[in-house]
């Protein structure tokens, strides 16, 4: 590899990248989940009376059927097994759009369904979806009484307990759980065709499990408490369902819907029609505009999309291009700045403040407008890309307020979670309605590799308490085999990436021993074509860490890792960004289909488009100023000693 292939292949993927910035300032890239979201879309214009243009529902279908696996199923990533819930909405939304059971696609559909036990095996969200519709009782589903809004903070289940993106689909569900409307289907809609046995026989759903006798306790209460609910208070269920109503509608005033997630803004929606809302009320008017607004036209396909991504794609954009060499003053690199210092929200105190009330509000959302629930990654991020472009000096006061939440942000453990401030109560995913075990917010390696990166190009070293502790947690959270688990991004060689980027500003690197067992983990996973790549099922199976199809993501992670621990020399390095340059296409991108995010562990898998533009872009021009410079543009803008920040959060950290 010469110099000049190395400079041509970043200016094609630098003029690529700039060009597809918006005159605002920011980037946004597709953001593509599997194909529940797009199947709970169909099915919910149909529950609110919404007719679907033919021209639209034709490009919906061939977006499903383009998805479906050769068995007959669907997937929850490209490449990935078909799994039950996903096939059974997908089948359900192709009827519901018109296809007909006779097709041969739709037998395959129908015969791999009933393979996998048929639908009584889906899960609590598509059980849910199910009810509605009329097509199993809604005895079936978990037991989630309204009156869980008047449960002190004491209890053992609160609002504040789960994760902001389980309370903002909690809530409107409960109304939905109260109130157990059904949308009447002609015969032919159904899919009773689905189930192995008769939908209305069925009883008990969640079964109990042998060497789990937490989970079995629950689901034991959750039969009691379904037997008696016949005798509670209906004066309380009323008063409950009006609290719900009301957090729900206090929840949903932006323009980005509650909690700008499709789930949550489906459930808000219906909540509100079922409350009797007229379809001109401003509040179900504004609910709807959000859930359209995720619905992206692409060619002869139409998908939605589970929500936007656009803070996350300018912010990482933005390090990227500047990593590459544009300058701070050009225009490109200035409108994304000014955008993103708009984006700051400065005015609203989020859920997050009921941990924190004491913490000013500093923190930036993932979606265009998502002002109740900032989150610590977007804010580091931003942050760590408004000092690549040395924007201090202008942008103090906004740098100051950021750096300060995330500071107020940070748990007991050490770490950091994403939404909320010691979201750990782990008992609480043994609950029925939990069974996708992602109701909390835990601390998780990725962020606070993230938020330690962030401190120490702050000028901030090993004793400040804030990284100290969070030293502690990543050297407690760190695999026998040297990695460090992804939570947001699919898996280890995410969570590696992550960790050793923020050590390295600590002048970390691979003399250290547990440095370099990740290092050496990393080279040993690199494939034969010299790529890296891990499936998403490492997630069900460990022992698969770093395994899996190369991608060109996660083989920029894996050399931005590298880089970061002093691995500037290694041949498994260079036969990495060999592999880049010659896996790059005409445009200066990259071709990726696999799913490299990660939304719930397991269940639900995210396909950011932008990943294939700015990661692998980022490790080229990283690589480039190392070899010519000995330093990455974030080696250069750390401060030598602590910004003169004020940060009153330490006071409370203490």
């Amino acid at each position: 590899m010469t110099s000049k292939e190395l400079d041509n292949a970043i200016s094609k993927a630098l003029e690529y990248i700039l060009s597809l910035q918006h005159d605002d300032g920011y980037w946004v890239f597709d953001f593509e989940a599997d194909v529940t979201i797009p199947a709970e879309y169909i099915l919910l214009q149909r529950f609110l009376g919404r007719e679907i243009a033919q021209d639209i529902k034709e490009r919906f279908k061939n977006y499903i059927l383009r998805r479906q696996s050769s068995d007959g199923g669907w997937p929850l990533y490209e490449g990935g097994d078909s799994e039950i819930s996903a096939s059974v909405k997908a089948y359900f939304a192709l009827k519901l759009l018109g296809e007909d059971i006779t097709m041969p696609h739709m037998a395959k559909a129908r015969e791999k369904i009933l393979r996998m036990g048929g639908a009584s095996k889906v899960n609590v969200f598509t059980r849910t979806t199910l009810a509605l519709f009329g097509q199993i009782p809604w005895h079936t589903v978990p037991y989630m009484p309204a009156e869980i809004m008047l449960l002190p903070k004491w209890f053992f289940f609160h609002l504040s307990k789960v994760s902001y993106w389980a309370r903002a689909v909690i809530v409107p569900l409960l109304i939905l759980y109260a109130k157990k409307p059904v949308c009447k289907l002609e015969d032919k809609e159904g899919v009773r065709e689905l189930f192995l046995e008769d939908p209305e026989d069925l009883r008990y759903l969640d079964k109990f499990v042998s060497g789990k006798p937490l989970k079995n306790a629950f689901i034991l209460m959750d039969r009691f408490l379904r037997k008696f609910d016949p005798y509670f208070s209906r004066r309380l269920r009323d008063k409950s369902v009006s609290l719900a109503e009301k957090w729900t509608i206090e929840h949903m005033q932006g323009e980005g819907g509650i909690g700008a997630i499709f789930p949550a803004m489906a459930n808000a929606v219906m909540a509100l029609k079922i409350l009797g809302y007229p379809e001109d009320h401003p509040d179900y008017v504004r609910g709807i505009k959000a859930l359209d607004d995720l619905v992206l036209e692409r060619g002869n396909e139409v998908f939605c999309q589970p929500c936007n991504s656009p803070i996350w794609d300018t912010c990482l954009s933005l390090c990227t291009i500047l990593e590459a060499g544009v300058p701070e003053d050009h225009p490109s690199v200035k409108k994304a700045v000014e955008w993103l210092i708009g984006e700051q929200i400065t005015d609203v105190k989020g859920d997050w403040a009921i941990n924190a009330p004491y913490l000013e509000p500093g923190g930036w959302a993932f979606q265009f407008e998502n002002a109740i629930y900032p989150d610590v990654d977007d804010t580091s991020v931003v942050l760590i890309s408004l000092l690549m472009a040395r924007a201090m000096d202008r942008y103090k006061q906004n740098i100051e307020k950021g750096v300060n939440w995330i500071i107020g942000m940070q748990s007991s453990d050490g770490g950091w979670g994403a939404f909320d401030i010691d979201n750990n109560y782990l008992y609480l995913n043994n609950i029925p309605f939990a069974d996708h075990g992602a109701l909390l917010d835990p601390s998780t390696s990725d962020l606070t590799g993230r938020c330690i990166e962030l401190l120490a190009l702050l000028g901030f070293s090993n004793n400040f308490p804030p990284i100290s502790k969070a030293l502690q947690f990543l050297k407690k959270e760190q695999e026998r085999f040297g990695a460090w688990y992804g939570r947001w991004g699919v898996n280890y060689i995410y969570g590696t990436f992550s960790v050793l980027m923020g050590l390295a500003q600590l002048g970390k690197n691979k003399s250290e021993p547990w440095i370099k067992r990740a290092v050496d983990w990393l080279r040993r996973c690199q494939n034969p074509d010299h790529g890296w790549g891990e499936t998403c099922y490492t997630y069900n199976d460990p022992r698969l860490a770093g395994k899996g199809k190369s991608t060109s993501s996660q083989t920029a992670w894996a050399i931005l890792a590298l880089l970061a621990a002093g691995d500037l020399e290694s041949d498994e390095l260079k036969k990495g960004i060999r592999y880049l340059i010659d896996t790059q296409n005409k445009d200066g991108a990259w071709d990726e289909e696999e799913y490299t995010g990660t939304g719930f562990p397991r269940v639900f898998y995210l396909r950011y488009h932008g990943y294939r533009h700015y990661f692998p872009l980022w490790a080229l021009s990283s690589y480039r100023r190392l070899i010519n410079n000995g330093k990455t543009l974030e080696d250069e803008v750390r401060l030598s000693s602590p910004a003169e920040l004020r940060l009153p959060a330490l006071r409370y950290k203490r």
